[in-house]
């Protein structure tokens, strides 16, 4: 198993420059580190490949989907776009080495509808559409799509694993799996352990966090199950844990965090991995 921490935890966006970062990663004690490309261009992938060699930890690949990256808009440059979008961050992902890319790919985050059914239906059928696209050049450059279901809040698109079986049997199956959130998962799954086990082999990738996306192990979760759950499906994949850092007011503000969820970001890091650590090495 891999322990990794996302590029949110302490830069948003993140950049060439951040190779404190990566460093900073790598004392920590974290084997990779999950870059989220939230501008294009805002870090070439080449650079950061060669900087993260030369520390010795390895970049993986996350996404950010925004208004204009949406491929189930009814806007067909919209969806044109989603899809441009998708496939430079395939591109970012074999240039780093990244086994995935992750992330809600099939909607913009923080648009959640009361859609009737025949509006949803029409709004699939553009998703599956649109990821069949994705998932034919990923599948041919051996790159995996990892689907994370978000909370009712943010999406009314894939909620659950349930739903993101669903889609992904729509689109085919093909390299599509699944990024799992605890924080989303604490709000949509009526249980931990029975959506791991559903995700099943098409888990690529899973974030650690407190309910309040905190440091993990400082909250309410059952941890031991989760450990469990993880064991049991033989996952071996990266442990990431993603927190937000409060002090960028676009990304506080995105995500809802009115107060600092720890007492610092560096302190978020250590005491979480030292904690996943001691869990999931029982």
């Amino acid at each position: 198993m891999e322990y990794g921490i996302s590029s949110y935890v302490w830069v948003s966006p993140f950049r060439n420059s951040d190779e404190a970062i990566l460093q900073k990663a790598k004392d920590f004690g974290f084997d990779m580190f999950e870059a989220a490309v939230e501008t294009v261009g805002s870090f070439d992938p080449h650079v950061v490949k060669d900087i993260a060699d030369k520390i010795g930890i390895k970049v993986y690949i996350c996404g950010c989907f925004g208004a204009t990256r949406d491929p189930g808009s009814e806007n067909p440059e919209i969806r044109k776009e989603a899809i441009a979008y998708l496939k430079t961050c395939i591109d970012y992902a074999v240039v780093t080495g990244s086994p995935y890319v992750s992330g809600p790919m099939y909607a913009t985050s923080g648009v959640a509808m009361l859609r009737t059914p025949d509006e949803k239906e029409a709004m699939m059928k553009r998703i599956v559409e649109s990821l069949k696209d994705v998932g034919e050049y990923a599948e041919k450059r051996g790159v995996k799509l990892a689907i994370e279901p978000l909370n009712r809040y943010e999406t009314d698109v894939v909620n659950t694993v349930d739903d993101g079986l669903a889609l992904i049997e729509r689109i085919g199956g093909g390299p599509f799996g699944f990024l799992l959130d605890m924080f989303h998962m604490s709000i949509e799954e009526k249980s931990f352990v029975k959506a791991i086990e559903k995700a099943g082999d098409r888990l690529y990738d899973f974030h650690a966090c407190a309910n309040d996306r905190g440091t993990p192990g400082e909250d309410h979760f059952d941890w031991v199950s989760v450990a469990g759950a993880l064991k049991k499906i033989g996952y071996k994949g990266p442990v990431v844990i993603e927190s937000f850092t409060s002090g960028i007011k676009e990304i506080a503000k995105s995500a809802s965090l009115w107060h600092p969820v720890a007492p610092s970001m560096d302190y978020l890091a250590s005491n979480g991995l030292k904690f996943l650590k001691g869990i999931l090495e029982k």
